[in-house]
C-alpha cells in the first residue's frame, strides 16, 4: 500500500455488501490509510451487511435518506465530529429506479415511480453537496466522485430511465463543480464504470448478456468492482488535485469502441451457423 489517503476524512455513500464498488472503496481507503463515516438510507441497511464492513474498517454508520436535507444535514454534522474534523473525500454510490425494479419498459415508464428514482440517483447529489458547500464541511482540495455509466450518453435500451438519471447525475456533478472548485477549492467528477456484477447491477434486464458483450468489445476487458475502488482512491489523494468537471471514463477502453475483432468473429460465426 502507499499511504495515498494517511490523514484524510471522508463519507462512503451506498455500501450494501461485499459485491458493491462503494464496499471495495472503503476497503481500500482503509487500506490506504483514511477514515470515513459509513452511511446508507435505512431500508438499505437492512437489506445489507454494512455492520460487517464498519468493523472490518474500524469505522462508525450513520443512517441517512440522501434525497431527506434533514438526514443530510445530521450526517454530515455527525460525520465532521466523529471524524475530528472536515471532509476530505466523498463517494455517491447511489442508484436506483422503481421502473426497472417493476419491469415496466421505458416507453410505459410511471412517472411517479420516474420522479423517485431522478431523486435517489441524481437529485441526491445535488442535495449532498449543497449540505457540504453550505457548512463549509469539505477540505481546501478535497474531492467528490459519483458514479455514473455510459448509457448517459449513449443507447442501452434496457438501462431505462436510469439512463436519464445519470445524464442528470453528470450534469449537477459539471454545474455544482464549478462552484466548489471557485469557492472551495474542491473537484468535482463523475467516474463511468464498466458494466459491473453489484446487487443493483444485476437488477437490470440482459445484464449477464451485456456485461459478457462489454467484456469482448474492451480492449482491456470490463474493469472490476476493485478495480474501481483503485481508481476512486487516486481521484480522492492528492495526486489528482487538478482534475474537476470530468466524466471520467473507466472501463476497459469500451467507450471509445467501435466494434472489436472478438465481437466481429461473433456475429460472423452466428451468420455462418444460419446459412
Amino acid at each position: 500500500m502507499y499511504n495515498l489517503l494517511k490523514g484524510k476524512r471522508g463519507i462512503i455513500f451506498g455500501a450494501l455488501d461485499e459485491n458493491s464498488i462503494a464496499w471495495k472503496t472503503a476497503e481500500r481507503v482503509h487500506e490506504e490509510g483514511g477514515t470515513f463515516v459509513l452511511t446508507n438510507a435505512p431500508i438499505a441497511m437492512r437489506m445489507g451487511t454494512l455492520n460487517e464492513l464498519a468493523e472490518k474498517t474500524g469505522s462508525q454508520i450513520v443512517a441517512a435518506d440522501a434525497t431527506s436535507m434533514e438526514d443530510l444535514e445530521n450526517l454530515v454534522d455527525q460525520a465532521t465530529a466523529i471524524l475530528g474534523g472536515k471532509i476530505d473525500f466523498v463517494l455517491h454510490s447511489i442508484g436506483m429506479s422503481v421502473n426497472v425494479r417493476k419491469n415496466i419498459a421505458y416507453t410505459e415508464n410511471k412517472y411517479d415511480f420516474t420522479q423517485k428514482g431522478w431523486d435517489v440517483s441524481a437529485v441526491s447529489f445535488h442535495k449532498v453537496m449543497q449540505v457540504l458547500y453550505k457548512k463549509d464541511a469539505m477540505s481546501e482540495w478535497g474531492s467528490i466522485i459519483a458514479l455514473t455509466y455510459m448509457a448517459s450518453q449513449r443507447v442501452f435500451p434496457d438501462y431505462n430511465d436510469m439512463a436519464d438519471n445519470k445524464a442528470y447525475l453528470e450534469s449537477i456533478a459539471r454545474s455544482f463543480g464549478y462552484f466548489f472548485g471557485k469557492d472551495k477549492k474542491v473537484r468535482v467528477n463523475t467516474i463511468s464504470q464498466s458494466p459491473t456484477a453489484t446487487t443493483a447491477g444485476q437488477g437490470v434486464k440482459g445484464f449477464s448478456g451485456f456485461i459478457s458483450y462489454a467484456d469482448k468489445m474492451s480492449p482491456l476487458g470490463n474493469a472490476s468492482a476493485s478495480d474501481c475502488a483503485n481508481y476512486v482512491v487516486t481521484m480522492f489523494s492528492d495526486l489528482t488535485k487538478k482534475v474537476t468537471l470530468q466524466n471520467l471514463f473507466h472501463d476497459g477502453g469500451f467507450s471509445n469502441m467501435g466494434v472489436s475483432q472478438e465481437v466481429m468473429d461473433a456475429f460472423e460465426r452466428g451468420s455462418a451457423e444460419a446459412e
